[in-house]
């Protein structure tokens, strides 16, 4: 059978379809990157449980130092109030067979309908992700099969499709999170006037080097150094040349020659040495009409002793043959935990656009 990640509305399970200003229950609990795993305490050494762990806290190479993907914990449900606590929480999972005689097992036959059950039986579906369901910012996936060892290899065998629902709903937090308070219009109207693209940029970030077809900005704290590049290149018809080489050896050279250290033979390179440990991940995906790439790795200062992860993306826009480039790196030693800011820039590099009427005689010349 073929194994789905279906989004369903269940019976007794319903989401609410309420708009973001009229709904007035809290918002859920909990740091945005912690999973509670509900299950039967008997059952965490489960294949299941093993699953979960090797899929949702697998761990992240594409830093300095690895990180788990999600921070996961696993509680059991012992009493309605307990449940009621585990409803508050931002990130649920809920596994189990669906005929195990447990209070999760129960509590995952009351969420399905006859129907879903059904299904689930039938090795038609197992996983239900539901947005919103008791608390506002709420992510709650349900996982059941036939058997442990069923279950198990499902959330082995749909591993990619599992963790894009769930990190979707985490990118959508950091884009509110990033730009809820304030945000610099002035750069991407600029851009957007001047050049026939735009992103969104963070209330402090400031613009340093800005020459004609590439600019970086650069938001300085004391603890915790972040900057972006922005670059592109116009009459780009065939891309049949890019790939991850060209991304990275189009990057790097971009990096050393306006992204430096204090001396003129410091400057930053993307960090090839230990592929085993630290690699650089490109992955594509389609943003609208835009083919997108994303890749993901550590840079590392070359003749200096500093490195940090960076994200970038590469757009091309085949209305217009144009292709765009957007890095964001960060430089925080004393900061332990860099995922966070990580999947911050993957939000902020997501929000790109690109004017599809844009021809050559727009382009404005930089003051």
């Amino acid at each position: 059978m073929r194994l789905t990640l279906t989004a369903l509305l269940l019976s007794g399970f319903s989401i609410l379809f309420i708009a973001c200003e009229s709904d007035f229950r809290p918002l859920a609990e909990g740091n945005t990157r912690e999973v509670l795993v509900v299950m039967d305490s008997t059952k965490w050494d489960s294949e299941t449980a093993e699953a979960i762990r090797d899929v949702f806290g697998k761990w992240v190479n594409t830093l300095p130092n690895a990180e788990p993907y999600y921070d996961l914990s696993f509680t059991q449900i012992s009493s309605q109030s307990q449940l009621e606590r585990i409803k508050r929480h931002k990130n649920i999972i809920f596994a189990a067979p669906i005929e195990e005689e447990s209070n999760t097992g129960r509590q995952i036959r009351g969420f399905l309908d006859e129907n879903l059950e059904q299904r689930v039986r039938e090795d038609e579906s197992f996983a239900f992700p539901v947005e919103e369901q008791w608390y506002r910012d709420q992510y709650v996936l349900i996982l059941t099969s036939t058997s442990d060892s069923a279950l198990a290899q499902k959330i082995r065998n749909t591993e990619r499709s599992l963790l894009s629902d769930m990190l979707d709903k985490e990118l959508k937090r950091w884009e509110y999170f990033v730009y809820e308070q304030y945000e610099q219009t002035q750069y991407s109207d600029s851009l957007w006037k001047n050049h026939g693209f735009k992103v969104r940029f963070q209330h402090d970030y400031i613009k340093n080097v800005d020459t004609l077809n590439f600019q970086t900005y650069r938001r300085a704290l004391p603890q915790n150094d972040r900057w972006m590049w922005i670059w592109w290149k116009n009459d780009v018809p065939d891309i049949s040349f890019l790939d991850n080489n060209w991304i990275n050896t189009t990057r790097d050279s971009l990096s050393q020659h306006y992204i430096k250290g204090s001396r003129d033979d410091m400057y930053v390179n993307t960090y090839f040495n230990r592929p085993d440990l630290r690699p650089v991940i490109t992955e594509s995906f389609q943003k609208g009409r835009l083919l997108a790439y994303e890749t993901r790795g550590t840079w590392h200062m070359v003749n200096g002793a500093m490195a940090g992860p960076f994200v970038n993306f590469t757009y091309y826009d085949p209305d217009t043959d144009r292709l765009f480039m957007i890095e964001y790196s960060q430089f925080a030693p004393s900061v332990r935990k860099k995922l966070p800011f990580v999947r911050q820039f993957r939000a902020m590099g997501r929000t790109f656009q690109s004017d599809s009427t844009w021809t050559p005689e727009k382009e404005e010349p930089n003051l």
